[in-house]
């Protein structure tokens, strides 16, 4: 049985010192151990960005895709081979600028896959400018006389897609992190995890210590069911989005994989795809 150490490979992540990403790849690899994956059964889409390198910072199938697109070609992937376990990775100016269509659609769609996204409300790649996740009066290089729109809600989004699995995160508790990783993993359905994973280089005002002043663990509040979808919108509008946990779990919703006729429970990998000539005409004769 493979443990978090299998998962490690020997590329160094360049993230910055101090980078919440560190954290979210040792929760990844934690993760994925201790469901009891093994590398050769886990495959990580990710996009651009820092936080869209770690699909290569990970002993298992990875693709670095383009902006904006690990979902499609996550989703693409899970279909093809329903025994890949399928995660993607982002951040949030990924998941949720140029790529938030994709992201409507793939919890609306709900194909068994993960996305983790790393959520440091703010653009780091491209040297700290305002990203969809800052905070309106946000001070940066793009918006010096601090931003005039409000910022995203992704979980709120989701809540209202109705959404199987929606968690949210702190870099700096990798228990809970790992835990949040690791149901997501498990839940048979599109899995929405948002992880604040401060940029310690352009973000100098939502902090580690910012976050730990500010965030609620869902876990401490009293009578919290994580199956109620009312309360999970209004306890998140309550706290102004910043709680941690596992916000709101449908285990009854079905995934997309699972309602389409004659979808084959077999890999693509596994499956005789050989055809006759007959065969190939009369689909040819279908499209015609």
């Amino acid at each position: 049985m493979a443990t978090f150490k299998d998962f490690r490979n020997k590329v160094k992540p360049n993230w910055c010192p101090g980078c919440g990403d560190f954290s979210v790849l040792a929760a990844m690899q934690r993760a994925f151990a201790n469901v009891g994956l093994e590398p050769e059964e886990v495959a990580i889409v990710s996009g651009i960005g820092c936080s869209g390198r770690i699909s290569g910072y990970v002993n298992a199938y990875g693709l670095h895709g383009v902006h904006g697109r690990a979902l499609p070609i996550a989703q693409g992937l899970k279909l093809a081979n329903r025994d890949l376990t399928v995660v993607a990775s982002g951040g949030d100016g990924d998941g949720f600028a140029i790529g938030m269509g994709h992201t409507v659609h793939a919890i609306r769609r709900n194909v068994d896959v993960t996305y983790v996204v790393m959520d440091n409300q703010i653009y780091g790649l491209t040297k700290g400018q305002t990203s969809p996740r800052s905070a309106q009066g946000f001070q940066t290089k793009s918006t010096p006389q601090g931003s005039i729109e409000q910022a995203i809600s992704p979980l709120e989004l989701a809540l209202s897609l109705n959404a199987g699995f929606v968690a949210q995160s702190f870099s700096s508790d990798l228990k809970q992190l790992t835990h949040v990783i690791e149901e997501g993993l498990k839940h048979k359905g599109f899995s929405l995890i948002n992880v604040y994973s401060p940029c310690v280089t352009y973000n100098k005002i939502n902090t580690y210590e910012w976050f730990k002043q500010n965030i609620v663990n869902l876990d401490t509040l009293e009578g919290y069911d994580n199956a109620n979808r009312a309360q999970a919108m209004q306890t998140l509008m309550e706290h102004n989005g910043l709680v941690t946990g596992i916000l709101y779990q449908n285990k009854e919703r079905p995934p997309y994989e699972a309602m389409i006729k004659g979808f084959k429970e077999e890999g693509l990998a596994k499956q005789d795809l050989n055809i006759s000539e007959e065969q190939f005409d009369r689909l040819m004769a279908e499209f015609a």
